[in-house]
């Protein structure tokens, strides 16, 4: 009996021992996984505020991109004195007010044709300083609804101009502009690139028109931010914003940079511009839908309209014809023929790649100043 109660208490024993082996093993397991939670949910805090600092510092950035490009962007008005405008209906089309952007130091400003008028007329121009000068338009194309013009003046902060055929669609963009008037000077609006190469028919009056290669936007564009310059988040002029669809919100154009950059540089470079020209006018494939939809247009430009007397006409151009290439370059949309002519200069010979019937040829021209 003796031997058997000892038995039982060694047996006890080593089964208490090991219950609390067993349960202090737990423990620190446990303990241990306690400790790797803390970890964790300690490495999220620094990242969330990681996080949440990069947002701050990409704003502060973005913030002060935006102030920046804001110094060279410029009221217009072919008013002067205008005054106060808020409360005016439709007082930017009455007060002739809008926008535009400074693109170099000694005074060169670009902005639409709408805005500024035609060659030889005048415009006053607000700096961002509060200082006003006269504006002479130097150059103006109504069919691209640009305009150049001049004010007396040097040493002043100008915009950078990006490259607007590297536009990809989603990528945020910001307007800067003078909706309404002067009273909303210099209005950030931001938005994405919604679209490229868009084509828009204009129709006043009994006149129908069509603006091809346009940069759509949902970023707010108003009466009064027309002219003024649609920038990326390096703060690059990627586009001059130019017309917004009345009927819907959030559809609004600018003009690509692309197509006046050659004009900007020679104005800067040598103070005039010769204006060369061939003589046409023609639609990308985008446009002739709405001439006609059974005519398909794969590539290259189709001729609407060629000029009486114009070089195209003396080199044979008709009605019709497609323009597949120029001097080698492929082209697609008249905004890429017209970037390639402003390179150029009257007098100088170019050759086009046509196709009539089905049939290609090289035809050679002659530009002539416009």
């Amino acid at each position: 009996m003796y031997k058997k109660s000892q038995t039982k208490r060694v047996v006890g024993t080593l089964t208490i021992w090991i219950f609390i082996v067993l349960t202090g093993f737990y423990l620190f397991n446990l303990y241990i996984n306690i400790d790797i939670k803390e970890e964790k949910n300690t490495y999220n805090t620094i990242r969330t505020t990681q996080d949440t600092s990069e947002l701050k510092q990409e704003n502060r950035q973005i913030s002060e991109i935006i102030e920046e490009v804001s110094t060279t962007v410029v009221g217009i008005s072919k008013l002067k004195n205008n005054g106060t405008s808020i409360f005016l209906e439709n007082s930017a089309e009455k007060l002739g007010l809008g926008t535009g952007i400074i693109v170099s130091e000694d005074g060169y400003i670009l902005t639409n044709w709408h805005v500024a008028g035609d060659k030889y007329s005048q415009c006053y121009i607000t700096l961002e300083s509060g200082e006003e000068y006269t504006g002479n338009v130097l150059w103006a194309n109504q069919d691209i609804d640009l305009a150049i013009l001049k004010i007396n003046t040097k040493g002043l902060q100008y915009a950078k101009l990006g490259n607007s055929n590297q536009v990809k669609v989603g990528e945020n963009v910001y307007a800067i502009g003078n909706p309404i008037g002067h009273d909303f000077l210099r209005t950030v609006t931001k938005g994405i690139i919604s679209a490229v190469n868009r084509t828009i028919k204009i129709e006043e009056e009994e006149n129908i028109s069509y603006m091809e290669d346009l940069i759509q936007t949902d970023a707010g564009i108003n009466p009064g931010n027309s002219g003024g310059p649609l920038i990326n988040v390096d703060g690059e002029v990627i586009g001059i914003n130019s017309v917004k669809i009345a009927s819907a919100e959030g559809i609004g154009f600018a003009i690509p940079i692309n197509i006046v950059k050659p004009i900007i540089e020679k104005f800067i470079n040598t103070g005039k511009f010769e204006e060369a020209s061939i003589g046409i006018f023609a639609y990308d494939k985008e446009a002739v839908k709405y001439l006609d939809s059974n005519l398909k247009l794969n590539s290259g430009i189709y001729v609407v309209e060629v000029i009486k007397n114009s070089s195209a006409e003396k080199s044979g151009i008709k009605e019709k014809d497609i323009i597949l290439k120029i001097d080698e370059n492929e082209i697609n949309t008249m905004g890429q023929l017209r970037q390639y002519i402003y390179m150029k200069n009257p007098k100088d010979k170019i050759s086009l790649l046509i196709q009539r019937n089905g049939i290609q040829s090289v035809v050679d021209i002659t530009l002539e100043k416009r």
